[in-house]
Formats: C-alpha cells, structure tokens, sequence
C-alpha cells in the first residue's frame, strides 16, 4: 500500500476517534471537574501509577499547568501523589478511593454507550474489532 495513501487513512482514522470519543464521553464527567481534569483523570486510570511529566506529555500541557490541574484534582481529594523511596525527588500520581469512584461511574457511563453502538455486532465483528484494536496498540500507538 501506498504510505502517503495510508497517512491520509490514519488522519480520517483519528478524526473519527476524536468524534467518537467524545460522543461516548459527553456528560460523562461530574460537572465538579473540567474537561482537562478530566482528561487527565480518565488518562491517570489506565495507566496509573504516573509521573506528572508523563501527564504533561500525553495531555500536551506545559509543567506549570499540569501542576496547577494536579494540585486542585488534589484539592478535591481525587489523586494521590506517592515519593518513590528510591529517589524522593521523584512522584508518581494515581487516583484515590474519591476518584476511583469518579471514574468508575465515568466509564460504566461510556461503556454503556459503547455497548450501544456495538449491540447488532456479530461475536466475528467483535473479535475482529478487538484485533484491529489490538493491532493498532501495538504497532501505532505504543509508548
């Protein structure tokens, strides 16, 4: 296949994921946090333990904005922020209990809409989803 081809298939690709995401995210979040906390939220659930750094990167924000978002998730009592023994200079972020529970209604919100959009699907296009999703973590949007 063409790559220039291919490219061009990738931007639609990402496009429509963008307009899916947030079709299946809209309303999700408690009107306590905004749409950036939230953000970082939802990316600090599956990937936690997290370094801000790591936030900073996947959230294209600058430090000193990621710090000010963390500090008032941690006001809220959403986040924990853990030393590393080995270097105490070093912080990993993860949710608390509070935010677990913010997330966990999240995502039952979000798969439920999922589970909408995918209820005529055969257990074949199921699978062939999960592979395809499968593929493209591992050779497109791996860390």
């Amino acid at each position: 296949m063409d790559k220039h081809a291919l490219f061009y298939k990738l931007v639609s690709f990402t496009a429509s994921v963008h307009h899916v995401t947030h079709e299946l995210t809209k309303n999700a979040k408690p009107d306590s946090i905004s749409q950036v906390q939230y953000s970082m939220l939802e990316y600090i659930a599956v990937s936690q333990p997290v370094t801000p750094s790591e936030i900073n990167q996947c959230q294209n924000m600058s430090m000193p904005n990621t710090s000010r978002e963390l500090s008032k998730l941690k006001e809220k009592k959403l986040i924990e922020k853990i030393t590393d023994s080995q270097d105490r200079r070093k912080q990993y972020i993860r949710l608390s209990h509070e935010g677990e529970a913010v997330m966990k209604e999240a995502f039952e919100t979000i798969e439920s809409r999922f589970r909408e959009r995918v209820q005529h699907a055969s257990k074949e296009d199921l699978a062939e989803i999960e592979r395809a999703i499968d593929i493209l973590q591992s050779k497109l949007f791996y860390r």
